[in-house]
């Protein structure tokens, strides 16, 4: 009996110890959520984040199924005392009307190194309203769904966004980024409902993803370094996009990878795209293993850069240099499936192009391509043909 009862204590201060070993979970709805769709919860998330934040044993603040969470502006700021984990399997929803006049996000996480953000849960920006008065040119500003600043070390995996009033996620002065297996919708005609944006960030990996939006599926902006998109599904949307650089700052772009992605539907599929009389440098891309599938224009670098169709002509641009695009097949529903404009002061350079293959869509005419100012060279199949520039 004495062995058995020491026994018995034994496994009882193992259970305690396994029990301690484990992160703490702080549940919003323990913090007084209603979860209701309708009482706006943020004093409650925000609650539990502070108390997650202050415990130093890798904690989870829960947010969990089964529930809407009505949610606007809030921010989550760190540094927390250890790597937090922030699970999702809930839905977050905006408020259904125009809720700010200002810049804002629905929700902000910053300064916060090794956070993840993983989880079944959905994130709703309500945009159609949104979209709606942008249209009507009555909201001049419209909040981002979900964004990162300053955040290193940063996981982003599973979840949904979906609607938002303007960009989906923004990753800012962040590094060391993973962003896996998250889905962002939105229809093809809401206004700049990009998916992914980065900017002043470097060493960021987007893998998995789906993307269904209005603009640019992943835009890469200004002062970013070593950032691939792979495996990953775009459309319909604007294609996957670096720039527009070089419009009111001085453009820093190098080490950008797009591999063995899927393009449908969408207005481009690559593309590199700066303004007139920019400054600084682009340069450093691989385009590979890429799949398109009636894209307008699947191959674009694009030094005339002008949404509006009204710009003055500008001596002087980014300088755009040592761009790959290898095993690129499929369709262009535009004749022209190639556009390399660059330039007459700013020459592109370093230009490769190998083993790609696009033909135009219903078309018995070949595709072609349009080469200003480009230079560069060829190597396997190039179809449409590519004729670069002679002389600098």
């Amino acid at each position: 009996m004495a062995v058995m009862a020491r026994a018995l204590l034994l496994l009882f201060a193992l259970a305690i110890r396994s029990a301690e070993g484990q992160p703490r979970v702080y549940s919003v709805v323990d913090f007084h959520a209603a979860g209701d769709g309708k009482t706006d919860d943020a004093q409650a998330f925000l609650a539990a984040w502070q108390a997650a934040c202050s415990d130093g044993g890798e904690p989870v603040m829960a947010v969990p199924g089964g529930r809407a969470f009505l949610l606007s502006q809030v921010s989550f700021q760190g540094p927390c005392k250890s790597p937090i984990t922030v699970k999702l399997d809930g839905n977050i929803v905006a408020p259904s009307h125009i809720w700010t006049k200002e810049a804002a996000n629905l929700l902000t996480f910053l300064g916060v190194d090794h956070l993840t953000l993983d989880g079944n849960g959905e994130i709703d920006g309500q945009g159609a309203i949104w979209w709606d008065c942008y249209n009507r040119k009555k909201c001049h500003a419209r909040p981002i769904l979900l964004g990162f600043a300053r955040c290193n070390n940063l996981t982003v995996r599973r979840i949904h966004l979906k609607d938002s009033a303007d960009k989906h996620m923004t990753l800012f002065q962040c590094s060391q980024v993973i962003v896996d297996s998250v889905s962002l919708t939105a229809p093809a005609d809401s206004p700049n409902t990009d998916g992914i944006t980065v900017a002043l960030s470097n060493n960021t990996y987007i893998s998995n993803c789906s993307i269904q939006t209005g603009d640019d599926c992943v835009s890469v902006l200004s002062y970013t370094k070593n950032i691939t998109v792979t495996q990953s599904r775009c459309g319909p949307g604007h294609g996957i996009s670096v720039g527009s650089l070089g419009r009111s700052e001085t453009a820093m772009v190098e080490q950008i990878t797009v591999s063995n992605c899927s393009f449908v539907g969408t207005m481009t599929g690559v593309r590199i795209k700066s303004w007139q009389g920019g400054k600084g440098y682009a340069k450093g891309f691989l385009f590979h293993s890429l799949n398109m599938t009636e894209v307008q224009y699947p191959i674009i670098i694009d030094q005339f850069y002008c949404p509006q169709g009204k710009c003055p002509i500008k001596h002087g641009g980014v300088a755009i240099s040592d761009a790959k695009f290898i095993d690129i097949q499929g369709t262009s529903s535009e004749q022209e499936a190639i556009r390399l404009l660059c330039s007459q002061s700013v020459h592109c350079q370093g230009i490769y192009l190998s083993n790609i293959n696009l033909s135009w869509v219903n078309h018995t005419s070949p595709a072609n391509a349009t080469i200003l100012n480009a230079h560069g060279s060829t190597g396997g199949m190039v179809i449409p043909r590519i004729q670069f520039s002679d002389f600098l």
